[in-house]
């Protein structure tokens, strides 16, 4: 098939245009790239001749190749890089210093986690991560579940919240503790585990669609409080495995599956202010110390 079936036709095409292997050499990107770029809708042709597929640029787009190729330098996704360009002015800067941070609480919660990793490759006692006890009551949740990457849960996490308390509001139902999600399997990279959103809620409410209905058991679990800025995905699954390395150390047999619960000011919470735990549901071991 021609490159960029369905654009204008080369007749009558302006004498300012370029072709792809001279764009390509102004910016220095490949050939490969430039044809990814137009082919996502971040840099399409101006003009694509529909017999031959040859492809021809405007002056615009030769800077905007330039600012592709720079952003793409940062490691942003594409089409985050689409939104950056596409806000135009300020609001890029603002958008790309957005990225930035996010990517910076990134690195800070790998850090964490390579130094948690560290402690335990020496044989040591991993110190950070302080776990307490606390007892849980019954409590009737909403829940919409799915396979996930690590990759794929922000994503999830986010779409499935927002489906949940949508479902909340339509059945006039209230919130009546914070949002977990439980694990049922690793999330990782190369692991697709099940995860279970909920929503907890008093009033009476019928599954609907992806949206289940369960009573989730009391119990008592061990916990350890997270931070913003140490709430990422690689600080995270640090404190899923020294939970679990706690309940070893004190004899206790985990009872049912890891999770996270957010608290409400997740997203507007400063840097240091608490806003998740992981937790592991428990049954102490007759004995145990």
């Amino acid at each position: 098939m021609p490159d960029g079936q369905d654009m204008p036709a080369m007749h009558n095409a302006p004498d300012d245009l370029i072709a792809i292997g001279e764009l390509a050499t102004r910016t220095r990107l490949s050939l490969k790239a430039l044809r990814l770029y137009g082919n996502r809708g971040l840099l399409p042709p101006a003009l694509v001749d529909p017999r031959t597929g040859v492809r021809r640029y405007g002056p615009t787009q030769v800077e905007r190749a330039r600012r592709i190729g720079l952003l793409r330098a940062t490691g942003m996704p594409l089409a985050r890089i689409a939104e950056v360009l596409d806000a135009g002015g300020e609001d890029s800067v603002r958008a790309l210093h957005a990225y930035w941070r996010e990517q910076e609480a990134v690195h800070a919660a790998r850090r964490d986690a390579v130094g948690y990793a560290r402690e335990v490759l020496a044989g040591g006692s991993p110190a950070g991560y302080e776990v307490a006890e606390r007892e849980v009551p019954e409590q009737k949740v909403l829940f919409a579940r799915q396979h996930v990457t690590a990759t794929e849960l922000p994503g999830f996490l986010a779409e499935s919240s927002g489906l949940l308390f949508s479902r909340l509001e339509e059945a006039q139902a209230c919130l009546s503790g914070p949002l977990f999600a439980v694990y049922h399997g690793l999330v990782s990279e190369d692991s697709d585990g099940l995860v279970e959103v909920c929503v907890p809620t008093l009033t009476a409410v019928e599954p609907s669609g992806r949206i289940g209905v369960r009573i989730e058991p009391a119990h008592r679990e061990a916990y350890t409080a997270m931070t913003k800025g140490r709430d990422g995905y690689p600080a995270m699954a640090a404190a899923h495995d020294a939970v679990g390395a706690w309940l070893t150390e004190h004899g206790h047999t985990r009872s049912a599956s890891n999770r996270e619960v957010y608290y409400p000011k997740w997203a507007t919470a400063e840097t240091g202010d608490h806003v998740a735990d992981v937790a592991i549901p428990f049954s102490a071991d007759p004995g145990a110390s």
